[in-house]
């Protein structure tokens, strides 16, 4: 299953971008969840911690949710946080 990201994730996008992955998660047929961000231009706190917390439950479920990072800006952020080392950050999306 592939979601791709465009526009903003932060705050006022928070509560329909956890919803849907969450809709997702329940889908048992799912056993990896791409994340493209290619088109994302802005990430902030919030929604980096959707990331993590969509990133955890998949783990504790035995799935993966893997990312396509995309633009600088989100790079940027992931590389700041750490979150590069802790994510499942795929460069290209056709490694998925």
């Amino acid at each position: 299953m592939r979601v791709a990201l465009a526009g903003e994730l932060d705050l006022s996008s928070a509560l329909v971008f956890d919803e849907e992955l969450r809709r997702i998660e329940h889908d048992n047929s799912t056993e990896t969840v791409v994340l493209d961000l290619r088109k994302l231009k802005f990430l902030d706190s919030t929604g980096l911690r959707l990331i993590w917390s969509a990133h955890s439950r998949a783990k504790r479920c035995g799935r993966q949710l893997r990312i396509v990072p995309g633009s600088a800006a989100v790079r940027r952020i992931f590389r700041l946080t750490g979150m590069h080392d802790r994510l499942d950050i795929v460069e290209d999306a056709q490694q998925v």
